[in-house]
């Protein structure tokens, strides 16, 4: 089977999902098949800037930082493959609560989601991604822009998520859910 035997109208769930073998990756978005395309040098780049700096700082803590392809499942009346029909793979995610992981990846909200904007982003895809996030209760969602060399953080306050504005070059990136932690704009986005 390849991804063009499917049909991108149709609603799949997670079980669908765990069948297929091509080899695009795919995620599913309130059941809806969303492809995504190979991450280019830069977003690459500020991959491992964010996951190298998250994961020194969580060295020695109880949350635990994990980068794409990683599944994120959200389920909806049960935890069962079939009744999940949400499943992303954010560029990197911080999850505290241990019971969460599994060997299929994180089953429920990570605290912190990142996603880092790339070419074949599209802001249909950006929509259904900021309101799924905000539906299943992440606390912190971080949109990573290399073009714009900027950093927009959303928190969850009281179900809707609150901007703390666009950061740029000498601003600091910080966190709620991780407290301490700090890292320059400009250091993320070094000889990009």
């Amino acid at each position: 089977m390849e991804l063009i035997d499917l049909d991108l109208n149709k609603f799949y769930t997670y079980a669908d999902y765990l069948k297929w073998k091509f080899e695009e990756r795919v995620e599913l978005l309130k059941g809806k098949i969303f492809q995504m395309g190979a991450p280019g040098s830069n977003h690459q780049r500020v991959s491992k800037r964010l996951f190298s700096a998250i994961n020194n700082y969580l060295t020695g803590r109880n949350c635990e930082v994990f980068f794409a392809p990683f599944d994120v499942r959200i389920p909806r009346k049960s935890a069962d493959d079939k009744d999940i029909i949400t499943v992303f793979q954010p560029d990197l995610c911080v999850i505290c609560d241990p019971t969460k992981i599994d060997e299929k990846g994180c089953l429920g909200a990570p605290d912190i989601v990142i996603e880092i904007l790339s070419a074949d982003n599209n802001i249909k895809e950006l929509k259904y991604k900021f309101d799924i996030y905000k539906e299943a209760g992440v606390k912190e969602y971080w949109i990573v822009d290399p073009r714009e060399q900027s950093v927009q953080i959303f928190l969850l306050i009281e179900g809707k998520f609150i901007t703390r504005g666009y950061l740029f070059d000498e601003d600091k990136i910080t966190s709620n859910i991780l407290p301490g932690f700090s890292m320059l704009v400009s250091e993320l986005f070094l000889n990009i």
